[in-house]
């Protein structure tokens, strides 16, 4: 098949439905499957304290608690730290915590102009360079960790692999398809375009701070 039908294959199933594409995504799947994965460097010792320990060379700070509802506390104590206000935009998913107890106003919803602070979860991170992995969806918009200045990621230790392979494995076990969006986040926004003197903040955050929940 050439490149050119490939590309109008794919117009066409998303445009009306292709009869074809379960034949073709268990053609990748079983290449996928029949190739083994290229050389990777080892990622030695605990994945969580090598995640901790590659997101604060990633510039982010980072916290960590043993259960869920302990989360808003985490976070309280980071915005008082950074003189922040108690008032944060965040995933739907995360509403049920605790919030008001810790004193924080929870707004559930995507970010919109104006909003300093956004709190999201995290679907996987990688230990191997700090990074976390998110998926966009209703109740996980991407705007939350891309508008605010301040972005506050949550991640459950059980859900921190040791590399950027495992993370794309992890996705296609358990995700029937993949959201509109997968963003991966390796600290605050920078960039080093001007006279190559690094600038967090250009393109999004400057700044990241990450919750690991131990028991989670």
């Amino acid at each position: 098949m050439s490149s050119r039908e490939d590309i109008i294959r794919r117009v066409r199933r998303n445009l009306r439905g292709d009869p074809d594409a379960a034949g073709v995504g268990a053609t990748a799947e079983a290449w996928l499957g029949a190739h083994a994965s290229g050389p990777r460097p080892a990622v030695p010792g605990d994945l969580v304290e090598r995640f901790l320990a590659k997101s604060e060379a990633q510039s982010s700070s980072v916290d960590r608690v043993t259960e869920w509802p302990q989360v808003p506390a985490a976070v309280a104590r980071y915005l008082d730290s950074a003189g922040l206000p108690r008032r944060v935009v965040g995933w739907p998913l995360l509403a049920q915590q605790p919030w008001s107890q810790a004193g924080i106003q929870f707004d559930a919803r995507g970010a919109r102009e104006g909003d300093l602070v956004g709190v999201t979860g995290s679907y996987c991170a990688i230990a191997e360079t700090g990074t976390l992995m998110l998926l966009s969806g209703a109740d996980t918009p991407a705007t939350v960790s891309l508008l605010p200045e301040t972005h506050v990621a949550v991640v459950a230790a059980s859900r921190i692999v040791a590399g950027m392979e495992d993370a794309w494995n992890l996705a296609r076990t358990e995700l029937s398809q993949l959201p509109r969006a997968v963003n991966f986040i390796s600290g605050p926004s920078r960039t080093g375009d001007i006279e190559q003197t690094i600038v967090l903040g250009a393109h999004g955050p400057y700044r990241v701070h990450v919750v690991v929940v131990a028991g989670a």
